[in-house]
């Protein structure tokens, strides 16, 4: 294996290959601790199935652990997924409760099945509870390792418990304890200064900050995103409906999240459905998720085109129309993305809902009249002094003024009616803009032209 700095490694999938059919555990795992998170999923990506395996099998379970965590999710999928469930196994429970329940999820029914008997009964357990959550609520985003006591334990049991399980909490958030009462109800939070400068007799409910500011298991993520922004809390306890004790949800994971919800909007926009695409998926699938996106695009694209077939004698007597018509439509989308955006962040703030159409396409109208004359203006100029005919210059003009005010309004609409409607607006709103604004700039410019054809043609 080369000596050189790992930056300078061209290939580490060949390094890692090496090691791993070797057996050398040890060798291995200082190999890959050399390995940034991006180094490292570029290398695995680089290996088949088989030799990604090895790698797993052949790291102790706790660094094949660390390794996942350092790749994407869905790579980490794909890896535990092909995994001998034991192996599976022994890996998950090197990794944080959270992790466990989603890649467990991310799993066909029956590879998590085998995987989760192969691990203990309350170990499994533990992880299908948390996996019943959906994974943009507190249930979901959630950790269970966190650290609890009796509101009836002294300040000496609390930190001979500390000192006892010193390994077991080595990976937990330790700056705060819980209190629980009766039935496992959070009754306060204890801050650790508080609990070693207090005297070892001394219970610890006298120390516990009493009702705690928490979050239920069913808060949205758009709810838990508020709570960190207007509170300077870097944890937060979460509750079941019955007040008990059953997380913690972390400000960084919540951040992660709403990040990784923007990741997961623009790729539906661009028409990547079905979850993240990375391309060490199954050729398959990958193919089969795109052409579930394209399949309907080439149907609405026909749409569109028969607009322009059916005005084929006016486009042959005025050929200069057919250069403007991608720029109308092409103008007239880009205006109506914008307006889809700000509808899409609209509803995920919560500043609209779904009934809220009037307002919103009262306030998206002013936009699409003032952008609409101005671009109308410009793109009519333009037309004008190019051919030298001003019936031409008109007729585009208005088009385009006319379709940028369509465009807006329907940008800003769809998007409310299609959550009314349970869809997601983030997937659907593309290709229905696009096909509404192609539709309308082609007839409106064709429809127009038609009208004044006699001007068009004999200036």
């Amino acid at each position: 294996m080369p000596d050189e700095p790992m930056h300078l490694v061209e290939r580490p999938w060949e390094d890692l290959e090496e090691l791993a059919d070797r057996g050398d555990a040890t060798s291995l795992e200082a190999y890959v601790d050399t390995l940034s998170p991006p180094d490292a999923a570029r290398a695995m990506a680089h290996l088949d199935e088989d030799a990604q395996s090895r790698v797993l099998e052949t790291l102790e379970p706790e660094a094949a652990a660390d390794l996942l965590e350092d790749l994407p999710f869905a790579q980490a999928a794909d890896l535990i997924e092909n995994l001998d469930p034991t192996v599976a196994a022994a890996i998950l429970r090197e990794l944080p409760s959270d992790a466990q329940a989603d890649l467990v999820t991310a799993m066909d029914d029956d590879d998590a099945e085998a995987v989760l008997a192969a691990m203990g009964p309350v170990e499994a357990r533990g992880i299908r509870d948390l996996a019943r959550y959906d994974d943009d609520v507190a249930g979901g985003l959630m950790v269970t390792e966190f650290l609890a006591f009796r509101d009836d334990r002294t300040v000496a049991d609390v930190i001979d418990d500390l000192r006892r399980n010193a390994d077991a909490y080595a990976d937990y958030d330790v700056q705060y304890a819980y209190v629980a009462g009766a039935g496992g109800r959070l009754v306060g939070v204890l801050r650790l200064r508080d609990l070693l400068l207090a005297r070892p007799g001394r219970p610890i409910r006298d120390l516990m900050i009493r009702e705690p500011t928490t979050v239920r298991t069913d808060a949205t993520l758009d709810e838990l995103e508020d709570v960190f922004d207007t509170r300077a809390f870097v944890a937060l306890p979460v509750v079941d409906p019955e007040g008990r004790l059953v997380g913690v949800i972390r400000r960084a994971l919540v951040e992660e999240a709403v990040g990784e919800r923007a990741e997961s909007d623009y790729r539906k926009a661009q028409g990547i459905v079905g979850g993240e695409e990375l391309r060490t998926m199954g050729l398959a699938l990958r193919a089969r998720r795109r052409l579930s996106w394209l399949s309907i695009n080439i149907v609405l694209n026909l749409i569109a085109a028969s607009v322009i077939a059916a005005f084929e004698t006016t486009l042959s007597a005025v050929i200069a129309l057919a250069f403007f018509l991608p720029i109308i439509s092409d103008m007239s989308g880009c205006s109506g993305s914008q307006a889809v955006a700000v509808s899409i962040r609209e509803l995920t703030l919560g500043v609209v809902r779904p009934q809220d159409l009037f307002f919103v396409w009262v306030k998206e109208i002013g936009v699409g009249v003032i952008n609409g004359i101005v671009l109308g203006i410009i793109i009519g100029v333009i037309a004008m002094f190019w051919r030298g005919n001003g019936w031409l210059g008109l007729v585009v003009g208005v088009a385009l003024a006319v379709n940028t005010m369509v465009a807006v309004s329907i940008g800003g609409l769809i998007p409310l009616v299609l959550k009314r409607f349970g869809l997601d607006p983030a997937l659907a709103s593309g290709p229905v803009l696009t096909t509404i604004t192609d539709i309308c700039g082609f007839f409106l410019v064709l429809g127009i032209a038609t009208l004044l054809l006699s001007r068009l043609i004999g200036a």
